[in-house]
């Protein structure tokens, strides 16, 4: 019987031992995080998944073998309360739209930088639904293709001028240290800004804020 562990448990699946050395020194260096255990492919995640239940999977997509999509789609129905969030070099739409059928709750891109991607945990567990800017545009550009009212606010919602700048940088798929570049704001301070955004339109992630902001910008 494994000892209870303090903190956010982490499961780390990725088939290069580099790569999870250097995410276990990032998460391990985070006193609310600490890695449980590493797979190298998706029947090591599924099966430790298992044994462990793990808070937060992160997980790689291509792998030999059973590959992530598919044991995101096995740990999130044998497992529903891990959430599993992707972290690959693969940003296209061949992998994005099948992890997330797939059940995962984000999708990041591995040049996040640390301190976005220790974020981007965080949040995860917390409920919300993560994905790097790049990713997000695409989602955003997908919602209002396939849905065109998605996102359309049928009450005006009364905004600063502050907040409507920050609505449009999320609409443009902006990153929150990017939105604080331009806007000469703290990473914090965006952070807090987004948080009332959601709040006043009703948004309860960041992609509906995205579609959110395009369609009342339009």
């Amino acid at each position: 019987m494994t000892s209870p562990v303090a903190g956010t448990t982490v499961l780390l699946v990725d088939d290069h031992r580099l790569v999870r050395a250097g995410l276990r020194m990032l998460l391990d260096s985070t006193p609310d995080l600490r890695v449980i255990a590493e797979a190298a492919n998706g029947v090591e995640a599924i099966r430790l998944a298992a044994e462990h239940e793990p808070d937060l999977i992160l997980m790689d997509l291509r792998m030999p073998g059973v590959d992530g999509v598919e044991a995101t789609r096995q740990i999130t129905a044998a497992h529903p309360k891990s959430k599993v969030l992707v972290l690959t070099t693969f940003g296209d739409d061949e992998h994005l739209f099948p992890a997330l059928a797939a059940g995962a709750s984000g999708y990041l891109v591995k040049d996040t930088e640390p301190d976005d991607l220790i974020d981007a945990v965080r949040r995860t567990i917390d409920g919300d639904i993560l994905f790097s800017p790049s990713v997000l545009r695409r989602l955003v550009d997908r919602a209002l293709t396939f849905a065109p009212s998605a996102g359309d606010p049928s009450v005006a919602v009364d905004l600063t001028p502050r907040e409507r700048e920050v609505l449009n940088l999320v609409g443009e798929g902006y990153g929150n240290q990017e939105i604080g570049d331009q806007l000469h704001l703290g990473v914090t301070t965006v952070k807090k800004h987004i948080a009332t955004l959601m709040d006043k339109t009703g948004c309860d992630n960041r992609v509906r804020l995205a579609v959110f902001a395009v369609r009342s910008a339009s």
